[in-house]
């Protein structure tokens, strides 16, 4: 019989809120990462600053927020009322203390149970908080949550706000960096929210004028069929127009809140379009026809909004306030009116876009057969072949949404690569997608050839994006090739597949490159692995006598007891971005057409060969 467990009063603990933070950040902040993902836990961080800025500038108080980030260390300032001074420290640091519970001065607040600040506070190793009223200035330090400085109260002429500093903690955070694309799209994602915010970004200035409109424009990759559609009314503004792309992009917010994952407002937004459609050109189209190649923006101002989690990427909330409409309701109503009306006053926009949705009727009719023999030849091929090693969990099941770990597909070359991750994988929520070969170059082709490709074929039906991207399996596409230059290449097709056909992937932040090794360094004691030719000479340093260096060529030669240190908890991914100045076609024409002696020379000029990466060792 097994020996009964002590359970006692002594098991009973109480952790304060500091400490609870800490043990369980990713129920506050989300995920942690190393920044190499937009949602982040350093990103989050950021972003739980910023909201209280925004909501002063949305109760309109300072219409400035100047940011820097150097060092690691972030600064933000804003010029609004400043938290008031008596009570500064216990809105930074006393868990359900916030002047944003009184829906009085925060209508349509961010932010709203005073739990972001705090978690930043907890989650730095340092962490500063200035507020200036009336002539007075009130500053604290903490480090990790705990306070070690209060300074007396002081006259001051600076203007009056709030200023935060912090450090994302190290120890939390392992080998983070803050990534200027990632922070950039947040700042520029407020100011298209709130027109007439200005935020300095490390000197640059954000500032959007027609706010949607502008989003939409910043983010097209390729031509619009039509002019974007803006229309704006009270709590609502929506921006739309359809490009040649295929599938659907949207940018959804709720009260200036960027919503990644969607929610309720996005969804009825999708149906109340189509539904839009179908009445004012009397046709009952198809609805994957109707949204084929759109570009959405909406944003919804609602009162006391529920989210589906503290980082506040998904709407729940299914009315506008606790005595308004509801969700379906609000926004139905309002693109009747105003889309109708638009479209009505504007005939060739009109004619463009009912053009663009019966091009979309034709392909989909085109390809319907080869689609049903498709799939028919993808369930055959996996089952045969087990060219997937598929994981337990999965993006897009139901259960358990909120507490579910991210979910990762690594596309591999070769059996050898393939069966060290897949020996080596955590199995709840790793899978692996072998290649036979080369992948196609894609680049000119149709959608028609994703489903007569049986490589292609396979992998849509492993990420499961055929029709939507909200249905994809998968948090994270990881391409884990060779560091030569067939491993280049290979990569190089893969993402050409995923810009020609299926952008939103790479748009929302859901492709990556694995880094893995390119040496190791050992003796007798002690084994590190080297990233760089920088990274190896340290090694070198560092330990005694003359050490073993082994040059790692493939993905094959590390073994699956060293792989699964390098896709574990410290693995190391390069997320795969799109530059907001270079339009996907030019971009694919450049590195994936026929041959220019543009390209020629940008190859000459970035061409590496072995004897840069390796240098010679005594």
């Amino acid at each position: 019989m097994a020996e009964e467990s002590n359970y006692t009063e002594d098991n009973i603990r109480s952790l304060d809120w500091k400490e609870h933070i800490r043990l369980r950040p990713g129920m506050y902040i989300g995920k942690l990462g190393d920044g190499g993902a937009y949602d982040d836990g350093i990103y989050i961080m950021l972003k739980e600053v910023v909201d209280n800025c925004i909501d002063e500038f949305v109760m309109g108080h300072g219409k400035t927020i100047d940011i820097s980030i150097k060092d690691k260390q972030v600064r933000v300032r804003d010029y609004g009322r400043g938290i008031p001074l008596g009570k500064m420290i216990d809105a930074v640091s006393k868990m359900n203390t916030g002047g944003k519970y009184d829906t009085k001065a925060f209508k349509k607040s961010v932010g709203l149970n005073g739990v972001g600040t705090k978690a930043v506070n907890a989650l730095s190793s340092y962490f500063k908080v200035e507020a200036i009223r009336d002539g007075q200035v009130k500053k604290a330090e903490f480090e990790r949550g705990n306070l070690v400085t209060e300074y007396d109260v002081e006259e001051t002429t600076s203007r009056k706000g709030t200023k935060v500093t912090f450090l994302p903690d190290e120890d939390i955070f392992k080998n983070y960096q803050f990534r200027s694309q990632y922070v950039e799209k947040l700042l520029w994602n407020y100011a298209f929210l709130n027109t007439g915010l200005t935020i300095n970004f490390n000197g640059e200035k954000i500032f959007s004028e027609e706010g949607l409109k502008d989003l939409i424009k910043q983010n097209l990759s390729n031509d619009p069929v039509y002019p974007i559609i803006h229309l704006k009314g009270e709590d609502i503004e929506v921006a739309i127009t359809h490009t040649q792309s295929y599938g659907e992009e949207y940018h959804s917010f709720v009260n200036g809140q960027f919503t990644p994952q969607g929610g309720t407002h996005q969804g009825e937004f999708r149906a109340a379009y189509v539904k839009t459609i179908r009445e004012f050109f009397g046709k009952d189209y198809e609805a994957s026809d109707v949204r084929s190649g759109i570009v959405g923006g909406i944003s919804v101002k609602v009162m006391e909004p529920v989210f589906e989690s503290q980082t506040k990427t998904k709407l729940g909330s299914t009315e506008v306030g606790p005595d308004g409409p509801s969700m379906r309701a609000f926004i139905t109503d309002f693109l009747k009116r105003e889309l109708d009306n638009y479209l009505h006053k504007n005939p060739d926009v009109a004619e463009a876009l009912q053009r663009r949705i019966m091009q979309s009727e034709r392909e989909r009719k085109d390809m319907a057969g080869i689609k049903k023999l498709a799939k028919k030849r993808a369930k055959e091929v996996s089952l045969h072949n087990k060219k997937l090693r598929d994981c337990r969990v999965h993006l897009n099941d139901e259960k358990d949404n909120e507490n579910k770990p991210a979910t990762t597909l690594f596309i591999t070359e070769g059996d050898s690569a393939s069966g060290s991750i897949t020996k080596s994988r955590n199995v709840n929520t790793q899978a692996v997608f072998s290649l036979k070969g080369k992948p196609l170059n894609s680049y000119g082709l149709t959608k028609k050839i994703v489903y007569e490709n049986e490589e292609f074929n396979l992998l849509q039906a492993a990420l499961n994006i055929e029709e939507s991207i909200e249905d994809l399996r998968y948090n994270n596409i990881v391409i884990a090739t060779d560091a030569d230059v067939d491993g280049m290449h290979i990569r190089l097709l893969l993402i050409t597949f995923f810009l020609q056909f299926f952008p939103d992937v790479i748009k929302n932040g859901h492709l990556f490159v694995l880094e893995t090794p390119l040496f190791r360094v050992r003796d007798k004691q002690q084994t590190i692995y080297c990233y760089s030719d920088e990274e190896r000479r340290n090694a070198i340093e560092s330990l005694k006598g003359k050490p073993e260096i082994t040059r790692f060529k493939g993905l094959g030669e590390i073994s699956p007891n060293e792989f699964k240190y390098f896709i574990g908890d410290d693995i190391r991914l390069s997320p795969v971005l799109i530059g907001q100045d270079t339009p996907i076609p030019k971009l694919l024409e450049f590195y994936m057409g026929k041959n220019t002696p543009d390209r020629q020379e940008f190859i000459i000029e970035n061409l590496k060969v072995e004897k840069d990466l390796v240098e010679e060792t005594l």
